[in-house]
């Protein structure tokens, strides 16, 4: 990769500085040397070690659990990097927190994806790098670019490396469905989808599995894996209609609550996910297979500093 010399700038916030790293590593650069910290009253502090006038600067931060600390700290370090005259700055977002809070679902609700984003532009934010946004219109709610990319070929790659004979994607729900027929088609496998209704948040149940899993080893595959009630839920209903295998795969692993336990007892054969987040308190899963997105995100990082098409991700 060429020297990017002081023109690009990769920052980093306290959410996930090993995948800052793992960028920094795929484009031979470093991290801007910088302190983010507290005040003894809680309230965040940046100091930026060097200068960045000039600079087209890359700030890395995931907007996952404490969300609404990993967003202060973020809009305080754009705010921070505008006011040092960066010239303009990309917030490289792999998980956007508030997603699921995209609509008015019920009367008098706030859609706090569109919240998000107005903060993020309003503190000098002038494009957005994500990867899988938990709705694609989330992308509307912003009036500067956003490179939407996706994990799902990180995923494609990874099971072509398996046997795929009697292999069947599964969309653990309707809301699922197109992400997963893509999935299924650029693996060239068929697919299954499970008919699930949600009587509160963070509950879930599976009514009926639609498609022929019979024999199967099948591949359930989500953007977000939360408290993971809907993915247990369907691997065990899938095994009660004749599944063999079952492969639970999802971009953002959450794993909130009482996700871990579940997991464990879950009749998972393997647990795949992205580092779109961190997962180090995560590893205890004997089953869990963590795919880095370091190569995806830095690519993209790579052609937006030589505004050079970043469409090419996208598939």
């Amino acid at each position: 990769m060429a020297a990017y010399g002081d023109k690009m700038k990769i920052f980093t916030g306290n959410c996930h500085p090993e995948l800052a790293k793992d960028i920094c590593s795929y484009l031979g650069t470093e991290l801007v040397s910088s302190e983010i910290g507290r005040f003894k009253d809680g309230e965040i502090s940046v100091k930026i070690e060097e200068t960045v006038r000039g600079a087209d600067v890359f700030v890395i931060q995931p907007t996952s659990p404490p969300v609404n600390e990993n967003i202060m700290e973020l809009l305080v370090m754009i705010d921070a990097l505008r006011r040092a005259s960066a010239r303009r700055i990309t917030t490289v977002i792999p998980y956007y927190g508030y997603a699921r809070q995209d609509r008015k679902a019920q009367p008098r609700d706030p859609i706090t994806a569109k919240l998000v984003a107005n903060l993020l532009h309003t503190a000098g934010a002038r494009r957005i790098l994500s990867i899988d946004l938990h709705a694609p219109q989330i992308q509307g709610f912003f009036d500067i670019p956003v490179d939407h990319l996706y994990a799902s070929p990180i995923m494609i790659d990874y099971f072509k490396t398996k046997n795929l004979d009697n292999f069947t994607a599964v969309a653990p729900d309707v809301g699922s469905v197109k992400r997963v027929r893509t999935f299924a088609k650029q693996l060239d496998i068929p697919m299954a989808i499970i008919d699930k209704r949600r009587p509160k948040a963070n509950v879930a149940e599976v009514m009926n599995i639609i498609g022929d899993i019979e024999g199967q080893n099948v591949i359930l595959f989500d953007d977000i894996i939360d408290t993971a009630g809907t993915m247990t839920a369907a691997a065990s209903a899938l095994k009660e209609k004749g599944a063999n295998d079952v492969f639970a795969c999802g971009t953002h692993a959450l794993f909130s609550g009482p996700a871990m336990n579940r997991l464990a007892k879950a009749p998972f054969e393997e647990i795949v996910v992205t580092n779109s987040i961190p997962q180090d308190n995560h590893k205890k899963l004997e089953n869990l297979k963590v795919l880095s997105i370091a190569p995806l995100l830095g690519e993209a990082i790579d052609r937006i500093f030589k505004d050079v098409s970043v469409s090419v991700l996208f598939k």
